[in-house]
């Protein structure tokens, strides 16, 4: 017996493209067996070991293939008894219900149990139906003594459930399946998990509050409702975990609650999200702004106002589950916000850019932070927005703004720094300066998004003391290596280069007013250059500074033939890579293109319309021209008749007198001859009456 190895399971799972099933499958299938130890019928989490399941489903139509896909097998829209036929290959039949449940997919789940119920006698061996359902069907439970309001709900009271109103055909499906799967002497054992809200790996039903957090859209997350009521939940990892001991331990009891151990509020929930991804404070607001701020459908809105506290007994007693989040998403939101970002790779972009004054650092900088969208830090607007915030706090502009203690501190800190402008004729002395700083750069905009310092530090001791951590400091005391913060430290150093006679004319094709404003004039301009190139020469310059944490800075050079940067933008975007920040959603990416189209169509009309008026407005030109001409043609032709008719009248007079009289006499002549050639005649009568005169 212990050379036997037991086989790897073949689980049917529906769904597999959609959020929870997605992410059951890829636990599963990453569930191997010990390879030390043939009899195993534990599971747990490895890279090693033979796989315990192997994973088949459906998909969606419009599912897109993934690279390295966890899935073995995968089927779109197959029919019912192809359905069937891969139920019979499979010990396992899993169908998740729990989210997004339409009623087309309820009644498919129905008929899987009912078929599978009706051919189990020719089952070769026997088979698990696991429904995974939703605690919906637990929302209208009221404890059984009224007046007791804390007591918990568990899977003993399983019968007494009382589904939302919404959710009576999931509660129905529930009751088929423990009715048809009961049985010990069946070959179909059936389980009804009853799953809390799920989050992790992207969040799902609360990735709009991380979002809306992680963006800093609003000064306060929304809450939608009181935010009062208790939401059961479960990490979607865990969940899997869950069915995979269903599957190895076949527990005796057929209904499973799978929630963790927290009982945590919506508002507690919200405003653990918001302390460590968003601004920290919440708000509470109606829930119709839930729709039209289209943050929720009808539908989610129901999930989030459940108000249940249940405990999941089977789960803690009888199952042994690897836990990722057993406390639940309060108390491991650290680690919840890391798999988040990761999962959507919303991860900081951070970049220093430095280089000669006049070289184009803030026109480049501009020009990232709108490809990237991130935070452009620039020394002298850092400022000023400090100020600004002190000044609305010692002015009460903002009422929620703190304690005494916190204006108080505001007001000191307003005057320190009021007092070193004063004392550094308008500049700020340098260790207000980095303090300002490093609060701008662990803020929370910065750590999510990102930013770019424009052209600061700008010496080897400046980017020491900004990016300084104390601790790293101590423990770093006898290393060469200055320590620092990691979570603010830039991650691309790039130092734009150009030659002094480039910078020179560069600043003098600008206008006079440009110049002045900007400090480019002739007698501020060289001795800023002089200055740099003295920083930039030192035994410890900036640079050096970067080396040491092996942050490698890449130099630039900007070409007097590429105004625009080009090339610079290209080089730096290949070194950084792609924008790592949230797109537009797949409505409002849908909403975006019926825009562009809609914008399209309206230029093709206006070009076409625009090409008729000037058709037609030629074509009245022409006709105008035509008539103008034929009137011309006719005035002309009546010019020319009455100038043949004027040269004409000489001419008959001088007929008349010298020629019609003698040829009269010939041609009366010839009448009376009749000769066989009257031409000649005509001509030798004329000849000699010619002579004769």
């Amino acid at each position: 017996m212990g050379d036997k190895k037991p086989k790897t399971k073949r689980v049917f799972v529906n769904n597999v493209d959609g959020y929870s099933s997605k992410h059951i499958a890829k636990f599963l299938s990453t569930c191997t067996r010990e390879e030390d130890d043939a009899d195993a019928d534990e599971i747990v989490l490895s890279h090693g070991g033979e796989p315990a399941f192997h994973i088949v489903g459906t998909v969606s139509p419009t599912f897109k293939e993934e690279r390295n896909s966890f899935l073995l097998e995968q089927y779109k829209s197959p029919t019912r008894d192809e359905l069937l036929e891969h139920f019979l290959e499979c010990d396992v039949v899993v169908y998740n219900i729990s989210e997004n449940a339409t009623q087309q997919l309820i009644e498919e789940a129905t008929w899987a149990i009912t078929a599978l119920h009706a051919g189990m006698e020719g089952f070769t061996s026997r088979k698990m139906f696991i429904l995974v359902s939703t605690v919906m069907t637990w929302a209208m439970t009221k404890p059984q003594n009224p007046d007791e309001t804390d007591v918990l709900l568990t899977e003993e009271e399983y019968r007494r459930r009382r589904p939302h109103p919404h959710f009576k055909n999931h509660n129905e499906l529930e009751k088929l399946v423990l009715k048809l799967g009961r049985s010990k002497k069946s070959k179909l054992a059936g389980y009804v998990v009853s799953s809390g809200l799920q989050y992790g790996k992207g969040e799902n039903l609360f990735h709009y509050f991380f979002k809306v957090s992680w963006l800093m859209q609003f000064p306060q997350v929304p809450i939608f409702g009181q935010g009062a009521n208790y939401i059961p939940m479960i990490h979607v990892y865990d969940l899997g975990g869950v069915i995979q001991n269903i599957i190895e331990v076949r527990p005796k009891s057929k209904y499973i609650l799978a929630v963790d151990d927290s009982k945590n509020t919506l508002e507690e929930i919200v405003k653990a999200i918001s302390d460590v991804v968003g601004p920290g404070k919440i708000n509470i607001v109606p829930e119709q702004e839930a729709i039209s701020l289209k943050a929720f459908e009808p539908t989610e809105l129901e999930y989030l106002k459940i108000n249940l506290r249940l405990d999941a007994f089977i789960v803690k007693d009888s199952l042994n589950i690897n836990w990722m989040s057993e406390a639940g998403m309060v108390k491991n939101i650290e680690n919840i916000v890391e798999e988040y970002k990761v999962t959507r790779q919303l991860l900081p972009i951070k970049i220093c850019l430095v280089g000669p004054p006049a070289v184009g650092k803030t026109t480049v900088t501009e020009k990232l932070c709108r490809h990237y969208q991130i935070h452009h830090i620039k020394i002298q607007d850092v400022i000023k927005e400090k100020i600004t915030q002190l000044q609305q706090i010692v002015n009460e502009a903002d009422p929620e703004s703190g304690s005494e203690e916190t204006v108080a501190s505001a007001r000191k800190q307003l005057k320190d720094i009021q007092t070193s402008m004063e004392m550094n004729t308008g500049r700020v002395a340098d260790n207000v300066l980095f303090e300002i700083l490093q609060e701008k750069l662990n803020s929370q905009p910065c750590l999510n998004q990102g930013y770019i310092l424009d052209g600061f530090p700008k010496t080897y001791e400046q980017a020491k003391l900004l990016f300084l951590d104390e601790a790293t400091e101590n423990l770093d005391s006898m290393s060469k290596t200055p320590g620092f913060n990691k979570k603010i430290i830039p991650e691309h150093v790039f130092a734009l280069s150009a030659t002094d006679e480039f910078l020179i004319k560069r600043v003098q094709g600008l206008p006079e007013s440009v110049a002045e404003k900007m400090h480019y004039t002739h007698e501020e301009f060289v001795p800023r250059l002089n200055r740099y190139r003295q920083l930039n020469a030192a035994e410890e310059n900036l640079l050096d500074y970067f080396d040491e944490l092996e942050i490698y800075p890449e130099i630039l050079e900007v070409d007097a033939d590429d105004p625009e940067n080009r090339e610079v933008m290209k080089k730096i975007i290949e070194t950084v890579g792609n924008p790592t920040n949230y797109g537009l959603s797949p409505e409002e990416q849908e909403e975006e293109d019926r825009r562009k189209e809609e914008e399209r169509k309206q230029k093709l009309a206006a070009a076409a319309t625009e090409r008729k008026l000037k058709n037609e407005a030629a074509l009245a030109e022409m006709a105008a021209q035509y008539q103008e001409w034929q009137k011309n043609l006719s005035e002309l032709e009546r010019q020319e008749d009455e100038l043949l008719e004027a040269r004409s009248l000489p001419l008959r007079n001088y007929l008349m007198k010298y020629v019609m009289p003698s040829l009269s006499e010939a041609m009366v002549e010839c009448c009376k001859i009749k000769p066989d050639d009257p031409v000649d005649f005509l001509a030798e009568y004329l000849l000699r009456n010619n002579q004769q005169d």
